[in-house]
């Protein structure tokens, strides 16, 4: 079972960095933020990002160093300090960054990110879905017997428990961010996983 599948691997630390803006979806809350690998950070922010936070209103500027995205990013945090707020409490702790969450400014911090990246001539990929679905796509073909594997060790796992237990989740996670970012469910998934996904006892969770 390979859980790191949807995982980038980390680029070397000379190499491609990102700045991130990710607004949350229904509160007036931004987080800004670097890093190599955006689509392991999210991860990391909320098991369910692309439902917590707002990718038609997120933004990446790309940059070819580490130096550059590092600049950028502290000109995005200084000019703001004072409008800095508490981390949500749906977002670990361990991976919050406690001084990078903003209320009030998602306008103005998107705009001076869109100036910044042009001074640069850097990409600013803006929305965030397109990024990520782009990410999600070169993904797709190892999802068939992945989620095989995992569909296998999610019945085991309610077999010995009568629950949901990790793998479950981990399976459930996935598919929504398929179903939220990539191609249809029905042309990726093996048919018993996309029976399972749509009709199996998860869907009480839910109150299907």
């Amino acid at each position: 079972m390979d859980d790191d599948l949807f995982v980038e691997p980390r680029f070397a630390s000379r190499g491609r960095a990102y700045v991130y803006l990710l607004p949350c979806r229904e509160q007036d809350l931004l987080k800004v933020g670097f890093s190599r690998d955006p689509w392991q950070r999210f991860h990391t922010l909320h098991r369910r990002f692309h439902d917590f936070f707002d990718l038609d209103r997120g933004l990446l500027v790309e940059a070819e160093r580490v130096a550059q995205a590092r600049r950028i990013e502290r000109r995005l945090h200084a000019a703001w300090a004072a409008h800095r707020a508490p981390a949500p409490l749906a977002v670990p702790d361990s991976a919050a960054g406690h001084t990078e969450w903003y209320r009030g400014i998602d306008a103005q911090v998107t705009t001076l990110a869109r100036q910044l990246a042009h001074e640069d001539s850097l990409p600013c990929h803006e929305p965030l879905r397109p990024w990520l679905a782009a990410r999600l796509a070169g993904r797709t073909e190892a999802l068939y017997g992945w989620s095989e594997t995992m569909l296998a060790q999610a019945r085991l796992e309610r077999e010995y428990t009568g629950a949901a237990g990790p793998c479950e989740r981990a399976l459930l996670d996935t598919l929504a961010l398929c179903e939220a970012l990539g191609p249809s469910l029905a042309d990726v998934l093996p048919e018993a996983v996309l029976d399972w996904y749509r009709h199996g006892p998860h869907r009480s969770l839910f109150g299907a």
